[in-house]
């Protein structure tokens, strides 16, 4: 039942990539940039893959909601950055440079990139303690989640077409 289970929270992630890379790409890749409850939907749904990918014990249950409150903040953040990328390009070619200068914009980027390193290592040091205590085949479904999760990073990267995920 077990696989059964696992096979159907990995059908459920694969049917959903699509969905994934539509709200990582840029808000003018697209016809319409998605709603916030269209970002928390699948915030929901990532979390409910993972957990229900995992298959956790009651041991492992209470390292649970530290993982979700990094993955939510996470999200949540990149919602934040998502919605000053689409005021940017409302506001054309010179939008990003706002009233400061070149400089002022490198050190706007520096500091979101430090808010998502931030991001990302509170999400590491919040799986860590799960982590070890994780069986081989919850690994191995770990692994295969988070392979189709990076993959639909990387592609919505590559076809990324924001400005300020530039760093030259």
């Amino acid at each position: 039942m077990t696989r059964i289970t696992a096979a159907a929270a990995i059908a459920l992630l694969l049917t959903t990539s699509s969905l994934t890379c539509a709200a990582e790409t840029s808000p003018t890749a697209g016809a319409a940039q998605p709603s916030a409850a269209d970002l928390k939907a699948l915030t929901d749904m990532r979390v409910g893959i993972v957990k229900a990918a995992l298959q956790l014990t009651p041991d492992q249950e209470k390292y649970w909601p530290a993982i979700e409150d990094a993955i939510r903040a996470r999200a949540k953040n990149r919602q934040v950055r998502l919605e000053r990328i689409a005021e940017l390009h409302e506001k054309g070619p010179t939008g990003a440079l706002g009233d400061g200068s070149p400089v002022e914009l490198m050190q706007r980027r520096a500091d979101r990139l430090i808010q998502r390193g931030t991001d990302l290592k509170k999400l590491a040091d919040a799986w860590e303690p799960l982590y070890k205590t994780l069986s081989d085949d919850q690994k191995r479904r770990m692994a295969f989640v988070s392979f189709a999760v990076m993959r639909g990073m990387r592609d919505a990267i590559e076809h990324d077409d924001e400005p300020e995920d530039e760093d030259d």
